[in-house]
């Protein structure tokens, strides 16, 4: 099962992809990771545009199986990361209707809670336990990405894809 985990946002959108069970000898494969930075210049039509095309390249490159979206949240000292945030999942959640791909969201806490045992992990300490988790260095990956190889990595922890 492939399973694409998305972290979303205007100015960084991380990206993190896994094929679980691949193989009788390694339960997790790392298949895609990164970010998509549109310049903080652009007009917000550009910034959605660049999202997408990216988005939309991964997804024809790879047969996915499921997208794992982070959860949307409202923080009061911050009203607006909400709506803002809004206009990258919106993309998201249309490219999986376009393609007819199972999306899924969980928030930060419950992935968080469920890789490091703590739903308010820091990111760094999030970043830390998926490093570990697919073997890789930490200082390889962007806390965007990070991110959304932990929500793949949750996901797949969470419907037992994984032991």
């Amino acid at each position: 099962m492939r399973i694409l985990g998305i972290d979303p946002g205007l100015q960084a959108t991380g990206y993190g992809l896994l094929e679980v069970g691949h193989s009788q000898g390694q339960k997790v494969k790392l298949l895609e990771v990164g970010m998509i930075a549109p310049k903080r210049t652009q007009a917000l039509p550009n910034k959605i545009e660049k999202i997408y095309k990216n988005l939309d390249e991964i997804l024809n490159q790879y047969s996915v199986d499921v997208l794992v979206l982070e959860k949307l949240y409202s923080h009061y000292k911050r009203p607006t990361v909400a709506c803002i945030m809004g206009h990258a999942r919106g993309v998201i959640c249309l490219l999986c209707a376009q393609r007819k791909i199972q999306l899924v969201e969980h928030s930060v806490k419950r992935i968080r809670k469920t890789l490091v045992g703590n739903g308010n992990a820091t990111k760094q300490q999030t970043r830390e336990t998926v490093a570990h988790l697919l073997g890789i260095q930490a200082g390889k990956l962007t806390l965007d990405a990070s991110d959304a190889l932990a929500l793949a990595l949750g996901y797949a922890y969470m419907q037992r894809l994984m032991g």
